[in-house]
């Protein structure tokens, strides 16, 4: 990653970075790093994911979360019509009213958006999805996901132009016009696409390890095609989400992805400056044609 990568003042593409939802992702040095940012004249947006919130809302209901996997390997949340009502009550009701009080208590001019306000999100919905389970591929129905394609540039831009932190959770509307889970990580990704913005997806692990189970085995950098399968082939469960997340991004003009340690003390900062798995826009340009991008789960 180059040295201006890690500028954070004006004449730099915007920045779009991902919180995490897994219990172990604090939001607070990410809070203080986006103030320090924008303070510097840099246009930020933030997405925020949820799903711990959601497991234990479910938990405490009595409702077990479900995940499954698809046929490209790909883990994502089942969300039937139960979980997705806890879903927007925990996400834009409850963690985005927090994150943005948060932001704004940094000084930061933060506005909470769920990916149905002003039409910020949409795309399909696949109520039938593909599934394995137990080695076998089944279809399932009932699911209330989509896949989030259109962006309201123009409602993004002209937030960011008065000033702004559009702080951004899942649902997003669906074609049908209804209001239905999406992965953060793609929300964050096709933000960046439309931004050409600079994508920082922060999680609770240093980035991808060649070795799922070593962090030793980080993978610092993938500026080519044969880099970037390296980093294809290492990404497994949910990681394998933020690599797909990754390639809609830069495939969609976005300037660079870092995929970073949320628990860093300075995370937001630090990914900027070289750490974690940085993913060049040259990754993914002979990558896209067999349409890796995985299935909504």
């Amino acid at each position: 990653m180059s040295e201006s990568n890690a500028a954070v003042g004006p004449g730099q593409p915007p920045l779009v970075v991902k919180i995490g939802g897994a219990r172990a992702v604090d939001p607070a040095g990410v809070i203080e790093d986006v103030a320090h940012i924008v303070a510097a004249g840099r246009e930020v947006v933030v997405v925020h994911g949820g799903s711990t919130a959601v497991d234990d809302t479910l938990e405490a209901m009595g409702k077990e979360p479900e995940y499954v996997e698809t046929p490209a390997g790909v883990s994502g949340r089942f969300t039937d019509a139960e979980t997705m009502g806890v879903f927007s009550m925990v996400l834009p009701g409850k963690l985005n009213t927090e994150l943005v009080t948060d932001l704004r208590a940094a000084g930061v001019d933060a506005i909470g958006l769920s990916g149905v306000d002003g039409g910020l999100l949409t795309g399909p919905c696949k109520s039938a999805v593909r599934i394995v389970e137990d080695g076998k591929r089944k279809i399932r129905r009932g699911d209330h996901a989509g896949t989030p394609e259109q962006v309201n540039g123009d409602l993004l831009t002209s937030l960011l132009a008065d000033g702004y932190v559009p702080t951004v959770s899942p649902p997003m509307l669906a074609d049908d016009g209804s209001a239905v889970n999406a992965d953060a990580d793609r929300v964050a990704a096709v933000l960046a696409a439309e931004l050409d913005a600079e994508l920082v997806l922060l999680t609770d692990v240093a980035g991808v390890y060649a070795d799922p189970d070593d962090p030793e085995t980080l993978i610092g950098e993938a500026s080519t095609p044969a880099e970037f399968d390296t980093v294809e082939t290492a990404a497994t469960g949910f990681m394998s989400r933020k690599v797909h997340a990754a390639e809609e991004a830069l495939t969609g003009g976005a300037t660079g992805v870092v995929v970073s340690d949320a628990g860093l003390r300075k995370p937001l900062l630090g990914a900027l400056d070289g750490h974690g798995t940085w993913i060049d826009p040259g990754a993914v340009i002979d990558s896209t044609a067999d349409g890796t991008g995985g299935e909504s789960a």
